[in-house]
């Protein structure tokens, strides 16, 4: 009989571990927070992941435990673990993907390259913060944020003002001048295994990442070597089991800066559904199964993964799209269209990097409002 994983979540990342899971004959069942989630075709059990014994039920039924966000309160986690159930990533590599704060302190610990940056409690200490770092910076609510929210570049503490009412310091980081974002995924198993996928690097609008290029254009060499170095050193160092994105600024001055931490999969590694020999989501399922990771390598020279934001997904322009590039990958994920609003992706791959962002740009260009 082989193993089921339930995974705590009903995003679209819950989602798009189904086919793999179904591949590999491995058991797949949901713990969503409402019934017509992304993730529906898998859904077992509908409530409150903060809500200790509907999750113990849900984790009493499978063999491992892993998520589809890092929302998944401490103490919920360790109470799954006392219960006996296998849970991967565990609560104490989770900690520093669900705290920015404690992201920064270990990290700098560690020695590895981040911004500058400091806790301030309050509008003072981050007006002084500000003033010793050019007159701008960057202040983030060290847990709950992601796609932009809850981080703000601020020229005064006054901005933020409202912030200073939740409980604990914000994390307030020097402003980074860089030429680009980019993003190093691996897997890790528990016994120790690790596997990188290239280096890609990800265009971000508005906070939010729009389009992704695999590998990063001008990457080869010291760049996905720095990359690879500190996504590895960060894994073994706080224990992480499953897949692991490390977000890293390319600085002006030509240094990478770790910027934030994602312990599942992660948008950056869509691409690899139809890029990769082996899918974040395959390997992610193999990784917290202590399973061999798969081989990473590119089925075509270049990838380009390009988000679908708030627009409607019928029928009518699924088939104009799939006439119009026929060789481009289309992913949806079952989600209302709301603005900005994630609903979706396509995957392009070839030879040539301007004729693949084009073919991308022009299939996801069909769902557009």
């Amino acid at each position: 009989m082989f193993p089921t994983v339930g995974v705590i979540g009903g995003g679209q990342l819950a989602r798009m571990m189904v086919p793999p899971a179904i591949e590999l004959g491995l058991g797949i069942r949901v713990f969503a927070d409402i019934d017509d989630s992304s993730a529906s075709i898998a859904v077992t059990t509908v409530g409150d992941y903060r809500h200790l014994e509907s999750v113990l039920a849900f984790a009493r039924s499978v063999d491992v435990v892993t998520f589809d966000h890092e929302h998944v309160p401490q103490s919920i986690v360790r109470a799954i673990i006392d219960d006996g159930v296998v849970v991967h990533p565990g609560p104490d590599a989770l900690h520093f993907a669900q705290d920015k704060l404690a992201m920064r302190v270990r990290l700098s610990e560690l020695g590895l390259p981040v911004p500058e940056w400091a806790a301030v409690a309050s509008m003072p200490e981050l007006d002084a913060f500000i003033a010793a770092h050019g007159g701008r910076a960057v202040v983030k609510t060290p847990r709950g944020g992601y796609d932009g929210k809850g981080v703000r570049v601020v020229s005064a503490g006054s901005e933020v003002a409202s912030w200073f009412d939740s409980d604990g310091p914000l994390l307030v980081e020097e402003l980074v001048e860089f030429r680009r974002e980019l993003s190093q995924i691996l897997a890790r198993r528990p016994s120790g295994q690790i596997a990188l996928w290239p280096v890609v690097e990800s265009i971000q609008r508005d906070g939010t990442c729009v389009e992704v290029v695999a590998p990063a254009p001008h990457s080869a060499g010291q760049i996905a070597e720095v990359a690879a170095e500190v996504a590895t050193s960060i894994a073994v160092n706080l224990g992480v089991t499953g897949v692991l994105a490390v977000e890293l600024f390319e600085t002006t001055d030509d240094r990478l800066l770790v910027n934030e931490l994602a312990m599942r999969p992660h948008n950056s590694g869509h691409w690899t559904i139809d890029g990769s020999v082996t899918s974040q989501f395959e390997q992610h399922l193999r990784a917290v199964l202590d399973l061999p990771l798969g081989a990473t390598g590119c089925h075509e020279p270049w990838s380009v993964m390009v988000n679908v934001f708030g627009g409607s997904a019928d029928h009518q322009r699924l088939g104009a799209a799939l006439a119009d590039q026929p060789d481009v990958k289309l992913h949806f994920y079952g989600k209302k269209p709301l603005p900005r609003r994630k609903v979706g992706h396509v995957t392009a791959g070839g030879a040539e990097l301007d004729d693949v962002k084009l073919r991308a740009r022009a299939a996801a260009a069909f769902f557009e409002d």
